[in-house]
């Protein structure tokens, strides 16, 4: 009876432990199911449909589509959705999911920040949350994560740091944070990762050096830290990772040498350092350590030396890249053997000699590129025996001689690129047997001969590019059925391109770009342009091509809603631009026609043009005004208009355009005020207004324009002061104000524009002196100052400006010594003549001055001592007219005073009033001393008159004494 009753109770506890145990998995599957809808919840688009026909709650939670379930517990395990196209968040309470192993939000929309309950999910060992928009920082809660295999958070907007909490992620084998936003270091403890075997941190913002810990992470496979900022050495220990098959750290700032430890890593397949800073040379013996080596990537470093011998060793290369580089010597014959070659780029660098004959052995060759090198010579023939060759680049060499007809066996070559050589003779008719060509490139040589457009009947053919070589003939009037496919033709400057634009152009529906430009085409512009849907760039420059009197070809072009870039410049046009012109392509960001000889006026419709960035109408016959509509060109950058017949006013329209960089309107006959708002244009650079009829001041708002570059008033009717603000213009280069009617003294502000190259200020009504100022424009090499009213001495500071060629201050009022050295030594007389009282050394034109260029160093001194005893001059008489002033009365005639008297003695009787020891009679200058005397005189009766405001002033004072010094030491 006991034993029975014992077995009841040990029923009931198992009864209620499994009723419980079942509650609670009730419980537990309940809130996967919760959290799971949640997420449905903050999925704002589905655009599949995946989760919206699936995941119902009438459903068991196990069914629904991306779940998969623990059989025992029938939790949540597994939860993938990648490649849905999802929009949304992940909830809080995503961190309910407490049984989730594996999660895979993959290729979605998903965005905001990780919620921190994620942190609870310590089961996860698989997390892939790539190609979405998560941001916010790298969460540190992933380092609690400790059962995590591959966290995956590549391609989002992840900023920060990388936290140094995932190296305590010791089960850690893949870790992927490519191409985010993760600013900082790579943590120095990264190599506790034992177990890592992938390491992608490509395409961040880290910075500093590679940590060295990074030789303990013996099980790494793939480190790529491609596309970031970092610097410092190639760690040694990287060679000791000995199970590596992917080495990439490109596009980074390493210094210092490729440790030859790397090239023992027997695995590796793929090493690539390329656009770092890398010097040193490759290890001779660089492929006998690194035999199934498949790429090796260096180009643009600073590598030096010979290209190693052993290269012939890496059987398995596919792709060998040393281009742009300081590699010397020969290319070793060797290199022939490398039979599954695709890729050769041995560019930019200083090997010697040509290409080796073996070159022909690579029987697999894809893909030969040789840019950019030193070797000379002609192509060799072994080359175009390589069957199998798709791509053969040999571009910016110094290869010579003729292009062998043997190049018509390359029947699978796709692309073949041989712009920038030398090369001469015709081109081979056997290129018509390259049945595969897409690509064919010939520009900047010296092919000559007949351009038959036959030869080049490949249906394929996408890319024909003969611009720059010595070829004569037409474009073929069947052009539409030879290239079917042309997208890209450039046939600019060849030598004799003649003919008309066939109408069958139109048949070339894929035509993107077509370059015809420099070439002697006559006729007129086919309306079939409009045809070419695609068209994108159209350059016709420097023909002789023509139109009707409507431009009816413009019409049609506004059919191709692509065309960003049209040129017709230099060509006979002889038409008035249509009002259709203003319906041309949005996408129009360039449209030059200047000298075609359009007249008429500028229609109003061309401010339609909303995202042109220059207008270039210039050198035509256009009249009327500027239109009003040219505000709405937000975009305008730059601005030709120079030499036409526009009139009336500049206006404020010009002043809407914040993004303008150049104004050129010169010669024409636009009139009234030069606009105050244009100082607000701060984006503005090259100011061009010369040969105009302008009439107002320059505005001081001009100083605004920091950067200023280029200034040009000339030839107007311009008036007033040159403001002191022209000195804020801090990296102009050319001034030019010449021809109009400025007045008053140059500022000494000028002096502070040190960038100035060219200042031209003649033929105005400039007063006062030369400021001390301007011998600060060190860059000055043109200044101009003639035909002026300008005084004082030419400042003897200017000789520090060593840059200064051309200087002219002929026709002002100068005097005083010219300067000899620096750049006067170079100057003629031409520039110095009617001035007041130059002086200086003969080759000027000029009296030598009394002091000698021997004694300049006292010539301060004598000038103080020469003012004192001026000033003693003038004050001396005028004492003597005070105190003679008790005189007798009889002494003097009639009721003359002193200075009355002295006044009638000037000038016929000076020696009535000077003393005869001054001045004696047999002095063979008597008259012109006298004539001084007589001037000093009259100086010092102005200086004594009754009224204040009639006396003259002592800065006029000095100035007539210096000029009166210079003509009494002369005689």
């Amino acid at each position: 009876m006991e034993k029975a009753f014992t077995f009841f109770l040990l029923t009931l506890l198992l009864l209620h432990c499994v009723m419980a145990s079942s509650a609670m998995t009730h419980t537990n599957a309940t809130s996967d199911q919760l959290a799971l809808i949640s997420l449905k919840s903050q999925i704002i688009s589905d655009p599949f449909h995946f989760l919206d026909e699936s995941w119902s709650p009438t459903n068991s939670v196990c069914h629904w589509i991306g779940v998969t379930c623990d059989y025992r517990h029938q939790r949540v395990r597994s939860l993938n959705l990648s490649n849905m196209a999802l929009t949304g968040r992940i909830p809080r309470n995503f961190g309910n999911l407490t049984f989730l192993v594996s999660l895979d939000l993959g290729r979605n929309n998903f965005e905001g920040n990780l919620p921190q309950d994620m942190a609870r999910l310590h089961r996860l060992k698989f997390l892939d949350l790539s190609f979405n928009n998560f941001r916010g920082e790298v969460p540190s809660w992933f380092g609690f994560l400790l059962q995590l295999q591959l966290l995956n958070l590549g391609n989002n907007s992840f900023t920060g740091s990388i936290s140094s909490t995932l190296s305590n992620i010791s089960s850690l084998e893949t870790l992927i944070l490519e191409f985010n936003f993760i600013e900082g270091q790579i943590p120095k403890d990264i190599g506790n990762l034992k177990k890592l075997r992938e390491l992608n941190l490509r395409g961040n913002n880290l910075i500093g050096s590679i940590p060295m810990s990074l030789s303990n992470a013996s099980r790494l496979e793939t480190l790529d830290i491609t596309s970031n900022l970092l610097q410092g050495n190639i760690p040694e220990g990287i060679g000791n990772l000995h199970n590596m098959n992917l080495l990439s750290i490109q596009h980074n700032q390493l210094t210092g040498s490729i440790p030859f430890t790397i090239f023992n890593i027997s695995r590796i397949e793929v090493i690539a350092f390329t656009t770092n800073s890398l010097s040193g040379n490759l290890p001779n013996d660089l492929c006998n350590g690194v035999p199934i080596l498949k790429g090796l990537y260096l180009t643009k470093n600073k590598l030096h030396g010979h290209m190693p011998i052993s290269l012939s060793n890496c059987s398995e290369l596919q792709m060998l890249s040393l281009s742009e580089n300081e590699f010397d010597g020969p290319i070793h014959s060797e290199i022939g053997r490398l039979s599954n070659l695709r890729s050769l780029y041995l560019g930019n660098n200083r090997f010697t000699g040509i290409i080796p004959q073996e070159l022909g052995d690579l029987v697999n060759l894809v893909n030969l590129g040789m840019e950019v090198n030193q070797i000379t010579g002609s192509v060799p023939l072994s080359i175009f025996n390589i069957s199998s060759l798709q791509i053969l680049g040999l571009w910016r060499n110094n290869l010579e001689g003729s292009l062998p007809r043997e190049i018509g066996n390359l029947t699978k070559i796709q692309a073949l690129y041989l712009d920038e050589n030398i090369f001469t003779g015709e081109i081979p008719r056997e290129i018509s047997n390259l049945v595969e060509l897409e690509e064919f490139t010939i520009a900047y040589n010296r092919f000559s001969g007949p351009l038959d457009m036959e030869m080049f009947n490949i249906s394929g053919l996408r890319v024909i590019s003969l611009s720059n070589n010595s070829l004569s003939g037409s474009l073929p009037p069947n052009i539409g059925s030879i290239l079917p496919n042309i997208e890209f033709l450039y046939l600019r400057y060849l030598a004799n391109l003649v003919g008309t634009i066939p109408h069958s152009i139109s048949n070339c529906s894929k035509l993107t770009i077509l370059e015809l430009s420099h070439n002697k085409l006559t006729g007129l512009i086919p309306n079939s342009l409009g045809y070419l849907n695609h068209l994108q760039y159209l350059n016709l420059l420097e023909n002789n091509l023509t139109s009707d009197s409507s431009l009816s070809f413009l019409t049609s072009l506004t059919n191709c809603r692509n065309l960003t870039y049209l040129v017709l410049s230099s060509n006979p046009l002889n038409g008035m631009l249509p009002v259709s012109s203003g319906n041309l392509s949005t996408a129009l960001t360039k449209f030059y026609a200047s000298s075609c000889k359009i007249k008429g006026r500028i229609p109003n419709e061309v401010g339609n043009l909303s995202n042109l960035l220059e207008l270039d109408l210039s050198e035509n016959h256009l009249v009327g005004s500027i239109p009003t509509s040219i505000h709405n060109l937000r975009n305008l950058q730059r601005l030709y208009l120079t030499s036409n017949k526009l009139t009336g006013f500049i206006g404020d329209n010009l002043c809407k355009l914040q993004h303008l960089g150049a104004i050129y309107l010169g010669q024409n006959q636009l009139s009234g005020f030069l606009p105050n708002c244009l100082g607000n244009v701060t984006s503005l650079r090259e100011i061009h207004l010369g040969s105009n009829k302008l009439i107002s001041n320059i505005p001081a708002s001009l100083g605004n324009l920091k950067d200023l570059m280029v200034l040009d008033l000339s030839s107007n009717n311009m008036v007033g002061s040159l403001p002191s603000e022209i000195g804020n213009l801090k990296v102009v280069t050319h001034i030019d104000l010449s021809m109009n009617q400025f007045s008053n003294g140059i500022p000494r502000e000028i002096g502070g524009l040190q960038d100035l190259v060219h200042l031209s200020l003649r033929h105005n009504k400039l007063q006062g002196s030369l400021p001390d100022s301007m011998s600060n424009m060190v860059g000055l090499e043109f200044l101009d100052l003639s035909h002026n009213n300008i005084s004082g001495t030419i400042p003897m500071s200017l000789e520090k400006l060593q840059n200064l060629k051309y200087f002219n201050v002929s026709v002002n009022k100068l005097y005083g010594e010219i300067p000899s050295r620096g750049p006067f030594k170079n100057l003629s007389s031409q520039f110095f003549i009617y001035n007041e009282a130059l002086c200086g050394s003969s080759r000027f034109g000029v009296p030598p001055c009394p002091i000698s260029s021997k004694h300049r160093s006292n010539r301060t001194k004598v000038l103080v001592l020469f003012l004192f005893l001026g000033i003693a001059l003038v004050f001396v008489p005028i004492t003597f007219v005070f105190l003679w002033v008790r005189r007798k009365p009889d002494e003097f005639e009639g009721d003359l005073s002193l200075k009355q008297w002295v006044s009638c003695s000037l000038p016929a009787a000076v020696m009535d009033v000077a003393d005869a020891n001054l001045v004696p009679l047999t002095d063979n200058h008597l008259k012109k001393k006298l004539d001084c005397v007589a001037t000093i005189l009259k100086v010092a009766l102005d200086c004594c008159v009754e009224s204040p405001a009639r006396r003259t002033g002592m800065k006029d004072v000095v100035r007539m004494l210096q000029k009166i010094k210079i003509q009494l030491l002369d005689y």
